[in-house]
């Protein structure tokens, strides 16, 4: 079963360029998710009953076009599969013509709260959502690599406006903090992220960034030099 709502670009949600910003369609999306899980009975409430929470292992994102300041949107998700402990949900943005616009791929990782241990999606769990058609578009791998020269920028802490309700770095989050190793003209087509660990309050995290014609790739990176996260950005043509 799919779930959608319809919007219109806000102030609050566009650039300097007028226009709906990645950040906001990131968390369009994230909403959508969250909004279906609530309309079918298996929301934030449900999931903390029971000590579980979906964390977010992958995202590719593609924007064909960012909508401009008051344009009429509309937001759909549904999920395409489930397996083990893993769920695959699709995402897109439509402007009010119906045309899409952007959309998205992500794989979800179903985790038990208290043990942190990844927790096996049961029949009702799976049957709430109804499982609908995977979207035609071009799946890329879910693994980022991280080229071996990368500049290392200025480290910088988890604050707690980075945090969501389960106490760590939102996940667009990191996209965000990304985004600011992106030359000015960068405009992004798309944006794959592969999650590895979650960061919390007053971590520091220290930047990686390894840039070529196209496409710049970002590793957030604890003091180990392990990654958090792994943003690839691709430029438009």
């Amino acid at each position: 079963m799919s779930y959608q709502f319809d919007s219109r670009v806000r102030y609050s949600e566009i650039g300097m360029d007028q226009k709906l910003t990645l950040n906001a369609i990131v968390n369009y999306f994230q909403d959508s998710s969250t909004f279906h899980s609530e309309e079918v009975g298996l929301g934030l409430k449900n999931l903390t009953k029971r000590n579980r929470v979906w964390v977010l292992s992958s995202w590719q994102i593609v924007v064909d076009r960012y909508p401009e300041l008051g344009e009429k949107i509309t937001v759909q998700t549904w999920p395409y599969d489930f397996k083990g402990f893993y769920g695959s949900r699709n995402f897109a943005l439509a402007d009010e013509n119906g045309k899409r616009i952007a959309y998205a791929n992500s794989l979800w990782i179903f985790v038990d709260t208290e043990t942190g241990h990844p927790a096996k999606i049961s029949e009702a769990e799976s049957d709430g959502y109804q499982l609908e058609e995977k979207l035609s578009m071009d799946y890329a791998p879910r693994k980022i690599p991280v080229p071996a020269e990368c500049e290392q920028r200025e480290p910088f802490p988890v604050l707690r406006c980075h945090l969501d309700t389960n106490r760590h770095v939102n996940n667009g989050q990191y996209i965000q903090m990304a985004e600011e190793y992106l030359p000015e003209a960068f405009m992004v087509h798309q944006v794959r992220v592969e999650y590895k660990k979650s960061a919390v309050l007053h971590d520091l995290i220290i930047p990686r960034v390894h840039a070529e014609e196209g496409r710049i790739t970002t590793a957030l990176c604890d003091e180990e030099e392990k990654p958090y996260a792994i943003v690839e950005f691709t430029a438009q043509a």
